[in-house]
């Protein structure tokens, strides 16, 4: 059983620079989906108002 003290390891910063590197938020593909929702509602009202 490991110790309950952390103590940092040689691989801890590989690690943590590949999940810096990787772990990102898409927020591209979120304001392109809000924005094509967005849309989308518009064209409905537009053509529910006809």
């Amino acid at each position: 059983m490991k110790p309950m003290i952390w103590r940092p390891e040689e691989k801890d910063e590989q690690v943590n620079q590949y999940l810096d590197h990787v772990n990102h938020a898409p927020y591209p593909a979120i304001l392109i989906s809000i924005f094509g929702l967005f849309c989308l509602l518009t064209i409905l009202v537009l053509i529910s108002s006809f």
